[in-house]
């Protein structure tokens, strides 16, 4: 995808971007690839496959939200910065919260948000066990972002407890997200989610397909959840 089909297929769904914004994904592009250099931040690095398989690919969670309706994001080990990144550039509005376990993406991230110029980032070197249970974070989200981070029943347990009720986790899934969200109603349910919806597209050009997974809060998270860091991923609810 070269800029302007990334351009106009988002022209497409609504979402005009400035020559400010197209110069911040230029600039998230170069920054992107001078780090991968030092450190493993992505395995794709040609200009094409990072505006469409990192870049449009995270900009599709606005094409079934209303962004103008949320304020507060939390994006759940973001590596490099999808979903919540490209989003803040198109929507400058929102307040951001990264957390991610590796204290190189952070470093990545808080220099990236100075060279963008991004106001209203926020970045915690955390594992999401532990940020969960901070009161400072926990149920505070409007809208909790996971994109290629584990299995539906394991993201559940780290993400839903920073869910606002009547808020929503949105999880970003390849293929196979209907034997994952199989395998995750039970966790939903012991969480205080509710399956809302499943979105299923393909990414244009490739048509590689992508799901889009929402679940609302319906009730506050028990307390004792999440558990101890490891814990979900080696025994998923």
């Amino acid at each position: 995808m070269d800029i302007e089909q990334f351009q106009q297929k988002l022209e497409e769904k609504g979402i005009s971007l400035s020559p400010q914004q197209l110069h911040q994904f230029d600039t998230y592009y170069k920054t992107l690839v001078e780090w991968n250099e030092k450190m493993n931040l992505t395995a794709i690095t040609d200009e094409e496959g990072v505006y469409l398989k990192h870049f449009f690919d995270s900009i599709t969670a606005a094409f079934y939200v209303d962004f103008d309706k949320v304020e507060k994001i939390c994006d759940v080990g973001a590596g490099a910065g999808f979903p919540s990144i490209p989003l803040k550039i198109c929507f400058p509005h929102l307040d951001i919260t990264i957390v991610d376990s590796l204290k190189k993406r952070i470093t990545f991230l808080e220099h990236l948000s100075n060279e963008l110029d991004l106001d209203k980032t926020h970045f915690f070197h955390d594992r999401a066990e532990t940020f969960a249970k901070n009161k400072d974070h926990r149920e505070r989200y409007d809208l909790v972002t996971a994109r290629a981070v584990a299995r539906l029943s394991v993201l559940t347990e780290l993400c839903l407890p920073l869910v606002k009720e009547k808020g929503t986790f949105l999880a970003m899934k390849a293929a196979n997200a209907s034997d994952e969200l199989d395998d995750a109603r039970n966790a939903i349910k012991q969480l205080g989610g509710q399956f809302e919806k499943l979105e299923k597209f393909h990414l244009p050009i490739e048509e590689s397909e992508r799901n889009l997974i929402f679940i609302h809060k319906q009730k506050s998270t028990p307390k004792k959840y999440p558990r101890k860091p490891g814990t979900p991923n080696k025994s998923p609810l």
